[in-house]
C-alpha cells in the first residue's frame, strides 16, 4: 500500500477516467476526492470516481469528455452531475469555497484526500494519507456527524469492509455520545450501510463496535430487552451473548453451503432478530428446574417483522427473513437419532432453496450456543445437516411434480374456498413422505375426503 504522495500521482494517472480529463481546457480547478483515492492506494479499481470542481461551466466539459449527459442527483443547493458509462459513476459537485474546505468537511480523513487534475498534486490537509498507511480510521470533528449522522455507522462499515483497519479511540467514543442523533438519518440509508455490515468479511467485529458505541441499540432496541433479560435472569448461556457470536461463523458455513449475497444478508439478518421473541417468552418450570420460550419464533417473527418495516426492508426481504425466523427450529427438532428420512424429506420439500440458508442459520445459532466448541449434541446436528443436504441436492435434480391442482378438485365437486388449498397441501405432505405415489392415489384420496366430509 503506497502512501507516498509522487508514486500516488502515478498511479491515479494510469486509470482511464483520470488520463481523458488531463489537458482538458477546464475553466476552474478540477479535484478527484474521497473514496476513489482511498480504493487506488489499496490497490483496487474503482467503479465510482468523486470529482469537485470550481466552475459550473465545466460540468459541460465533463459531459464532452465522456460523450454523456448528466443527470442530476439531491437538492438543488447540494445537486450532484452524475455521468454513468460502462457501468462507472463519475459524479460532479461545485465546491463552495476551497479545497481544503471541502475536504475538512468530510466524513474521515481517509476520504479527505484530492487530487488536483489541472495542477497534478495531490492535496491532503487531513493527513489522510499518514491514516491510511496506519489503516486507521479517523474522523476530522464530531462535527461530521451533526452535518450527517449516518457517518456514525457509515465509520463501522467501513470497519467491516475494509482489511486489517481499526477505528480511532476518539472517533468510537464520539459515535457512543452522539448515537442518539442517528434518528435524524433516513431509514433507508440505515438499512444501506447495515447491509454491508452484515454481508461483510468481520461482520462479527462490525456488530461488535455497533454494540460497544451503543449505536446498535439505538437502532434495534428490541436488541437491548434482550440483553436486559440475560442480566435480569443471570443466564450464564446469554440469548443475546450467543445471537451475537453466531455472526462469528457465518461467513465460514454461508461459504460452505454455498450462499451468495442476497442469501448472506438474509440469514445474517435472520440470526440478529432469531431470538427476540424469548424476551417475551420466559417461563420457569420449577419443577424441573428449567427454563422455557415456548413458541419464541412466533414472537421473534412478530417483532423482526416491526423492525424491518421500521427501517424500509423490501417486501421479498422481509418475506425470506421471517421464513428463516419461522423455522430456525427445525434442524434442531429433527437431530435427535430417532428421526427419518422423512422428516429430512418434508423439511427439504417445506424449505425449497431455502434449505441451505436454514442450515448456515442453524450452525451459527448452535456455535454461538455452544461457544464454538465441538459436543455430541453438535455432532448430531452436523450430521443430520449433511443429511438434509443429500437430499436438497436431490430435490434439486428432481423435483416432486405437482400431481393434482385446485381444477381437478373442482371437477370432483369440491366448492371453491379454503378446504380445497387445504387437502392440496395435505396430499403435498403424503406425497413428501411417500404415501401417496402418483395422480391416481392422489385422486382417490380426495375423494375419499370429499365423501367423508359430505357425509
Amino acid at each position: 500500500m503506497e502512501t507516498n504522495p509522487l508514486d500516488l500521482k502515478e498511479r491515479i494517472k494510469k486509470h482511464e477516467v483520470i488520463q481523458r480529463l488531463i489537458g482538458r481546457p477546464f475553466a476552474g480547478s478540477v479535484y478527484l476526492v474521497g473514496g476513489a483515492i482511498r480504493e487506488i492506494i489499496l490497490d483496487t479499481s474503482p467503479r465510482d470516481y468523486d470529482f469537485v470542481i470550481e466552475d459550473e461551466r465545466d460540468f459541460r466539459e465533463f459531459e464532452s469528455v465522456f460523450c454523456s449527459s448528466a443527470f442530476i442527483l439531491g437538492k438543488k443547493a447540494l445537486q450532484t452531475h452524475r455521468i454513468v458509462i460502462r457501468g462507472i459513476s463519475i459524479d460532479i459537485m461545485l465546491f463552495e469555497k476551497t479545497i481544503e474546505d471541502d475536504l475538512a468537511r468530510r466524513d474521515f480523513t481517509i476520504n479527505a484526500i484530492a487530487y488536483d487534475v489541472r495542477q497534478d498534486k495531490v492535496v491532503d490537509p487531513m493527513n489522510g494519507l499518514a491514516d491510511m498507511k496506519k489503516r486507521i480510521i479517523r474522523y476530522p470533528g464530531k462535527y461530521v456527524f451533526n452535518d450527517d449522522p449516518l457517518r456514525m455507522i457509515k465509520a463501522i462499515r467501513h470497519f467491516s469492509t475494509l482489511n486489517n483497519f481499526s477505528l480511532d479511540k476518539e472517533l468510537l467514543f464520539a459515535i457512543g455520545e452522539m448515537k442518539g442523533l442517528i434518528h435524524k438519518a433516513a431509514p433507508e440509508r440505515i438499512k444501506y450501510e447495515l447491509d454491508q455490515i452484515i454481508t461483510s468479511e468481520k461482520v462479527f467485529e462490525g456488530i461488535k463496535a455497533m454494540e460497544k458505541t451503543g449505536i446498535l441499540f439505538e437502532l434495534v432496541p428490541e436488541l437491548d430487552e434482550l440483553r436486559q433479560m440475560d442480566v435480569e435472569k443471570g443466564f450464564t448461556l446469554e440469548t443475546y451473548g450467543h445471537t451475537i457470536d453466531g455472526f462469528k461463523h457465518i461467513r465460514k458455513y454461508a461459504d460452505l453451503y454455498g450462499l451468495d449475497e442476497k442469501m448472506l444478508s438474509n440469514v445474517g439478518y435472520a440470526l440478529l432478530f432469531h431470538d427476540l421473541g424469548k424476551a417475551h417468552t420466559f417461563s420457569y418450570d420449577e419443577a424441573k428446574g428449567a427454563v422455557h420460550f415456548f413458541y419464541h419464533e412466533r414472537y421473534s417473527r412478530d417483532i423482526a417483522k416491526s423492525i424491518m418495516e421500521r427501517l424500509k426492508f423490501s417486501t421479498n426481504e422481509i418475506k425470506a427473513i421471517l421464513f428463516l425466523i419461522e423455522h430456525h427450529m427445525r434442524i434442531f427438532l429433527i437431530s435427535s437419532s430417532e428421526s427419518t428420512d422423512r422428516a429430512v424429506r418434508r423439511l427439504v420439500y417445506k424449505m425449497g432453496d431455502f434449505t441451505p440458508p436454514l442450515m448456515v442459520l442453524t450452525m451459527c445459532d448452535m456455535f454461538g450456543s455452544s461457544g464454538g466448541m465441538e459436543n455430541p449434541s453438535t455432532g448430531r446436528v452436523e450430521e443430520k445437516c449433511r443429511n438434509i443436504l443429500n437430499g436438497y441436492y436431490e430435490w434439486r435434480q428432481e423435483p416432486l411434480p405437482r400431481l393434482v391442482n385446485g381444477n381437478d378438485l373442482l371437477s370432483l365437486g369440491f366448492i371453491a374456498g379454503p378446504a380445497i388449498g387445504m387437502i392440496l397441501a395435505d396430499i403435498r405432505e403424503k406425497q413428501i413422505i411417500g404415501e401417496i405415489k402418483g395422480r391416481a392415489e392422489a385422486l382417490q384420496y380426495a375423494e375419499t375426503f370429499l365423501r367423508s366430509s359430505v357425509s
